[in-house]
């Protein structure tokens, strides 16, 4: 007979304690991001596009966990605010490459720093090593369930 197993007290489930802490997170930074008018898929672009520019719609979406489809919607809207640039056509295949304008990169370098300072908060009651163990399990987690493995910084 096969025995059922449960996730059990969510107090004690590891997923669901993950998914309250994303919610959090996610909170914390639609508030510190509202005031510069960005979402936070607007400000994970421009984040990605700081630190790789030149990156194509279908990568900008792998890269921050959207569609493509809705990747679309946030280079069009980022774009019509003078925050990226693309090319009107593909210098070659289908590809266009965004990169962030000079506006641009100076709202990533406000949005950055609020969301850094976010995540200082979230982080402000474990030590210094606990947060480096924080992100070392977290990336093994990732790893374990994806097969991928994922760059440390």
């Amino acid at each position: 007979m096969v025995q059922e197993a449960s996730v059990g007290d969510l107090q004690q489930s590891v997923g669901y304690s993950l998914k309250q802490a994303a919610t959090a997170l996610r909170s914390a930074m639609d508030t510190v991001l509202r005031p510069l008018e960005l979402t936070v898929p607007q400000y994970s672009c421009l984040e990605v596009l700081g630190q790789r520019p030149g990156l194509s719609n279908a990568e900008l979406a792998r890269a921050t966990f959207v569609t493509r489809q809705a990747m679309g919607g946030v280079l069009r809207g980022l774009q019509e605010r003078g925050l990226v640039t693309r090319p009107a056509v593909a210098s070659h295949g289908r590809a266009l490459p965004t990169e962030l304008t000079v506006l641009g990169r100076q709202r990533l370098r406000a949005a950055s720093a609020a969301v850094h300072a976010v995540e200082r908060q979230m982080l402000s009651g474990l030590p210094v090593a606990d947060q480096q163990r924080l992100l070392d399990d977290l990336i093994t987690c990732t790893t374990s369930l994806t097969g991928r493995s994922v760059p440390k910084q």
